[in-house]
């Protein structure tokens, strides 16, 4: 007999019997209890039968599930190999049994069992259960069954058949699905699956925003057509991790959009994951599990409070170091020389005469960096032009920042070289600034309520324009060398 077969004979009414029935119904197949055909089949159908038999013995025994069938009196025909290792209980024990009754099941939990279990033959489909099971060594183990019908040849059910698992492997499956659903659907992190070409084979909502495209939009194709900057380093990251495994930490990728006009850098924080199948002794990778989090805002607030440490620090060097100046005027260049580190290119220092002319009394060397120097006996005014910047500042009693052209944040200049290196050099020569100057922040020194001089830095076309937090920097080094410059008048030291 063979109770999953449509065109078998159906399971036995009469197979009530005890430990002899289980004998004979596992004489065949691992253990299975698949018998041959009848004995009143003929060689040729005795042997497919029998052929029959091994193969499905062979497909019960691969389940993942553990698996036991029973006739319509509720004797066990049937006990693969997953359910000997969920309950310890081998099919030579549990075959030919009645039930759960005394070995697999408490008394008081094996009557309710039995009952639920045979019940499915007069329902439809398939139907869920929780049990209560007792493995061979006496633990209870929770267990999640799906049980449906047998049918006869007749069409009547002949037994019922019950795959179960662990109930907590059951739900250890269930959280991955959800997990694995909730990411791709309602994660705060982006999450793309890169395949083992390194393309984006699934997209979550949240990674398409960050990506500026559809989510269908990024499957299929290479991460340079997403990506400016920042696509090599990522293509490395994936590769070492297909080939070596995830690395131990998240790594911060800094990285450009494709068609974004501003060219804005985005620091975006990503972790990896090797994915492997789950189906093979050996895992072989199916790709990398890419989760990223755009963390600019962060960067750039931990950037902008490091530099502000470092000015006050710079601040506060310059002033201890200016305290051992035997010359106010000294101390006032020695002012600069700390401020120009990390901050501007060069300083120019200009000091009103009586009259109120600026005269240039200090200044940075020209073509190579070094130490701001004394203009030695100069009294000849500075010939800045009405609307230049340090007269702006003066009269503004404020600060008074300049750039050339359109150049706007951290952008490159976008002109052929040669013709925009000429126009730079133009517009710095009309404010008597020195040759490649492309920021300029002019501000007054103030000292005792009167107008002391002016200071300026300037920046070449490889820094950034100065912003509110550099003039504010700015007015806090010209303060110092305001009182510097005040305290040299009333000396006579200038």
């Amino acid at each position: 007999m063979q109770p999953f077969d449509a065109q078998s004979k159906p399971l036995d009414d009469g197979g009530s019997g005890g430990n002899g029935g289980g004998e004979s119904h596992g004489s065949q197949g691992a253990g299975s209890g698949i018998p041959p055909g009848g004995a009143g089949d003929g060689p040729e159908e005795h042997t497919g039968h029998e052929g029959d038999g091994h193969l499905l013995a062979a497909l019960l025994d691969g389940m993942e599930a553990g698996l036991c069938a029973f006739d319509r009196q509720g004797v066990i025909t049937h006990w693969n190999s997953e359910a000997v290792r969920i309950l310890g209980w081998t099919a030579q024990d549990a075959i030919g049994r009645a039930g759960f009754a005394g070995w697999a099941a408490r008394s008081a939990d094996a009557r309710e069992v039995e009952e639920r279990l045979l019940a499915t033959m007069d329902g439809p489909g398939r139907q869920v259960h929780e049990f209560a099971l007792v493995t061979k060594d006496g633990r209870r183990v929770l267990v999640r069954t799906q049980s449906a019908a047998v049918q006869g040849p007749d069409g009547r059910p002949s037994g019922v058949y019950c795959a179960f698992s662990e109930v907590h492997a059951q739900i250890d499956l269930e959280r991955s699905i959800a997990l694995s659903e909730v990411l791709f659907t309602d994660a705060s992190w982006g999450v793309v699956l890169i395949d083992a070409d390194l393309r984006p084979a699934v997209v979550n909502a949240h990674a398409a925003r960050l990506l500026r495209t559809g989510r269908d939009a990024l499957l299929g194709r290479p991460l340079g057509d997403l990506l400016t900057q920042g696509v090599e380093e990522l293509e490395n990251a994936l590769q070492h991790v297909l080939s070596e495994g995830a690395p131990p930490t998240t790594a911060d990728l800094w990285v450009t959009l494709r068609g974004d006009a501003s060219g804005t850098r985005r620091c975006w924080r990503s972790g990896f994951v090797r994915l492997g199948s789950p189906l093979g002794e050996e895992p072989v990778p199916l790709g990398v599990g890419w989760l990223f989090l755009d963390i600019t805002r962060q960067k750039a607030l931990e950037k902008d409070g490091a530099q502000v440490r470092f000015r006050y620090q710079q601040l506060h060097r310059a002033d201890r170091a200016a305290a051992e100046c035997e010359s106010a005027l000294e101390a006032a260049t020695l002012q600069l020389d700390f401020a120009l580190a990390g901050f501007a290119d060069h300083a120019l220092l200009d000091i009103a005469d009586d009259a109120g002319r600026l005269i240039r009394i200090a200044e940075t060397p020209v073509g190579e960096p070094g130490p701001a120097a004394a203009v030695e006996e100069n009294s000849i005014p500075v010939g800045y032009d009405i609307a230049h910047p340090v007269l702006q500042a003066v009269e503004r009693i404020g600060t008074v920042r300049a750039s050339f052209g359109p150049t706007t944040g951290d952008a490159a200049l976008t002109a052929e070289e040669s013709a925009s290196r000429a126009r730079i050099d133009e517009w710095a020569a009309a404010r008597r600034w020195p040759a490649g100057t492309v920021h300029g922040l002019a501000t007054v020194l103030r000292s005792r309520g009167r107008t002391v001089g002016a200071l300026t830095f300037l920046r070449g076309s490889g820094r950034r324009l100065f912003d509110r937090a550099d003039a504010a920097y700015a007015e806090d080094v010209a303060a110092r060398v305001a009182m510097a410059l005040d305290l040299a008048g009333l000396t006579g030291d200038r």
